[in-house]
């Protein structure tokens, strides 16, 4: 009798043991987060703040830039310097783990950096969050959007009339799919575009960046998860209708920054390569000459062609 009632309590006090560890799981991530250094400030005094219409070209220079997460980490940007020409197409390729997603971090401050990044003439560090994010548009690999209408996810402030965001929407194709929707461009998006298709979010985002029309545009694999009709299409799309901007391509397949103006290759949070694609195919032994073997002949082939002609075109048009 004794033995079963010492049996039951040391099951009842494991119980309450192992539920009390769940419970204090919340605490512990409510104290991380109290303890979490703030983010620099939104806004900076008015004479800080960049001037009327900025960026105006889209020129990006990074000196001497490195970056880590946290004091007690190692550093993952390792002391980059390049510059970017108002109105080139970058391609940013690299094996997984290279920094190419911390270099946009790094560009949004969303970590602290040490070094410098020059956005026509300005060090990114001495301007308000605001008016720093709001200026550079970003198509993530997973298209954020939220409950709503269609037409908050597009234009949340309210800036645009209703002809601009119709445009945005023929320009990516959408527009004869959400005119058969209920309301139309005020139609009601379920969390997270969840009545959309994978494509279709990525297309909304893509219409948002055109409404947004910044001098830089940021693409961090958007054309990892969609179709190859749809990656064609977005391809498309920034070329003509980003044709003046400073577009930062992070590649998930390689045929997407082969036409680039330029590709940077990042290795172990270096830059080792920059430069015309086709020039840098013709280095035996190179970064991206080793990427693109890696591919199969034949693929391997028609990246080749692809940067040939794409070398071919931009010279010719000297």
């Amino acid at each position: 009798m004794q033995v079963n009632s010492l049996i039951g309590m040391c099951q009842w006090g494991m119980r309450q043991t192992a539920e009390l560890e769940n419970e204090m799981t919340s605490v512990e991530r409510v104290l991380e987060y109290a303890d979490l250094p703030p983010e620099p400030p939104l806004e900076t005094a008015t004479k800080y703040r960049p001037f009327k219409g900025w960026p105006n070209r889209g020129a990006v220079s990074f000196n001497n830039l490195s970056l880590r997460y946290s004091k007690d980490t190692e550093v993952v940007l390792k002391d980059l310097n390049f510059s970017i020409q108002p109105g080139e197409k970058i391609g940013i390729v690299g094996r997984t783990g290279a920094g190419k997603s911390s270099m946009i971090q790094a560009l949004f401050r969303l970590a602290p950096i040490e070094g410098r990044i020059e956005i026509d003439g300005i060090d990114t560090q001495t301007l308000g969050l605001h008016d720093l994010r709001s200026k550079i548009s970003i198509i993530p690999q997973d298209p954020i959007l939220f409950s709503g209408s269609l037409r908050a996810n597009l234009d949340p402030f309210e800036e645009r009339k209703d002809a601009e965001i119709w445009s945005a929407l023929e320009g990516v194709e959408l527009r004869g799919a959400v005119g058969q929707l209920a309301g139309g461009i005020d139609c009601r998006m379920a969390d997270g575009g969840s009545n959309f298709s994978m494509g279709q979010r990525q297309l909304v985002c893509l219409a948002r960046a055109i409404l947004r029309d910044n001098r830089i545009l940021v693409l961090d694999e958007a054309t990892a998860n969609v179709d190859p009709e749809t990656d064609r299409l977005i391809q498309t799309t920034i070329r003509t209708r980003f044709a003046h901007c400073t577009v930062l391509t992070i590649a998930h397949r390689l045929h997407t920054v082969m036409d680039s103006d330029r590709v940077l290759v990042i290795d172990a949070g270096r830059v080792v390569e920059f430069g015309q694609p086709h020039e840098l195919l013709q280095r035996p032994g190179g970064h991206l000459r080793s990427l693109v073997d890696q591919t199969g002949p034949a693929t391997a082939s028609l990246l080749s062609q692809v940067a040939e002609e794409a070398f071919l075109r931009a010279r010719n048009t000297k």
